[in-house]
């Protein structure tokens, strides 16, 4: 990785002490920090290192299992130290959704992206084609769904002429959803819009987004799933057997964090043209305590494989605060809020509880406390009568959605499960 020279960390960085003078965010996990000891200020959104490297190693097995790759969404994260691990642990790229994040890529020496999404406009367009002009190494697919858009690509590419041709794979889309093609004619215009446009461009295969397709319940959202999954699949046969598709592996795309599993079954074989399954979950390293463990236990229920791969998934995301005020019975109020924690999906799970000057090992909050609200920056806890909080004690809470979790934190530590910090990442939103 080539991110070496990361910017400076201090007390200005929320999350790090406000006495703290420059520190580069290799040393982080030398100071001796322990988050129970409140070495760290709060509120503090954190990682636990063995969940992260659980996940790590049940995500290999469910890959080796399924035959497949992956390409985890950066957009989750937007940590280049999460990149690396990612990287090291076999992913075949990192996936992006604009250039600000490819560029955050291309900064930390990842050499193979996928913009899954479309590549528009003359500052986005530009830098690719830069990019590609001026490493040999940088491997690039993006997507398109309408002649227009490969027109206006091929003419910047003829243009800039990078010396080799942009990646493309069509992207398939459903009635009602967001970008891609609805229907197999449609997807076979786009198809045949990017192989006339040879050199400029190239068809490296097809993708496309189960996470969004709209069912009443969980069976039908599971059939219209492989039903979507299906449709990608029948595009990419139809694009080969015309030779629409360069030559090499036929690239073929899904794979939210919520139905990868499903998304895994895209073909392996196109003919005589082998396949190469490249799935996008980024939510799948740190996990989470609501859709995303809904899901889990959805796939495992499906897929007996699936269930046999062991313990599944971990919450490795958590984020802590202290009771600041115990105003009325049956009420605390923490000092975290919107401006700290997800709640697009669902409010925090609060878990755990130290008392500082006690042993510094979590105990589980009783059941019946619940966060009822958000401000800005407090949270509102439901307390039932055996809560014996008090002012200063520390709160853990797991959360509903990583991706809302990590945009409000330029800086989170790792800790080990002593909470002993042991590494530091930076994010780049």
């Amino acid at each position: 990785m080539r991110f070496a020279q990361l910017p400076l960390q201090d007390g200005l960085t929320k999350g790090l002490p406000a006495s703290l003078g420059q520190l580069p965010p290799a040393q982080v996990g030398r100071q001796g920090w322990n988050v129970l000891a409140e070495d760290l200020p709060l509120p503090l959104a954190l990682l636990k290192d063995s969940s992260l490297r659980h996940n790590s190693q049940w995500m290999r097995r469910f890959l080796a299992m399924a035959g497949a790759s992956i390409a985890p969404h950066g957009k989750t994260s937007m940590s280049p130290q999460l990149f690396a691990r990612q990287l090291a642990d076999g992913a075949w790229g990192i996936t992006v959704a604009t250039v600000q994040q490819l560029r955050v890529c291309r900064a930390a020496g990842v050499d193979r992206v996928l913009m899954a999404n479309q590549l528009v406009g003359r500052q986005a367009v530009g830098y690719v084609l830069d990019e590609l002009a001026r490493d040999p190494k940088f491997e690039f697919l993006a997507l398109v769904d309408s002649v227009s858009g490969v027109e206006l690509l091929a003419q910047a590419a003829a243009r800039r002429n990078p010396g080799r041709p942009l990646k493309l794979l069509v992207e398939c889309g459903f009635r009602g959803g967001r970008a891609g093609c609805r229907n197999l004619d449609e997807a076979l215009v786009v198809a045949r819009a990017v192989a006339r446009a040879r050199p400029h461009l190239g068809l490296a295969g097809v993708e496309g987004f189960e996470g969004a397709v709209p069912a009443a319940g969980p069976e039908e959202q599971d059939r219209r799933v492989r039903e979507f999954v299906a449709f990608m699949a029948q595009v990419a046969s139809a694009a080969a057997a015309e030779g629409l598709i360069d030559d090499g592996e036929v690239i073929l795309s899904a794979g939210g964090s919520a139905w990868f599993d499903l998304a895994a079954e895209l073909p392996h074989q196109l003919g005589d043209r082998s396949a190469r399954v490249v799935l996008r979950s980024g939510c799948y390293l740190t996990h989470d305590s609501d859709m995303y463990t809904r899901a889990a236990k959805a796939m495992r229920e499906r897929s007996p494989a699936v269930a046999d791969l062991g313990p599944g998934l971990r919450d490795a995301l958590e984020v802590w605060a202290h009771v600041q005020s115990l105003p009325e019975p049956g009420l605390a109020i923490l000092g975290m809020g919107k401006r700290d924690v997800s709640y697009d999906l669902h409010l925090p799970y609060p878990r755990m509880m130290v008392r500082p000057g006690a042993t510094g090992v979590p105990a589980a909050l009783p059941d019946g406390c619940e966060i009822t609200a958000l401000n800005d920056q407090h949270a509102f806890m439901r307390l039932p009568p055996d809560a014996a909080l008090a002012v200063g004690d520390l709160i853990g809470c797991t959360i509903s959605h990583p991706c809302t979790t990590f945009d409000k934190w330029r800086f989170l530590p790792i800790v080990d499960d002593q909470y002993n910090v042991i590494e530091g990442i930076s994010t780049w939103f």
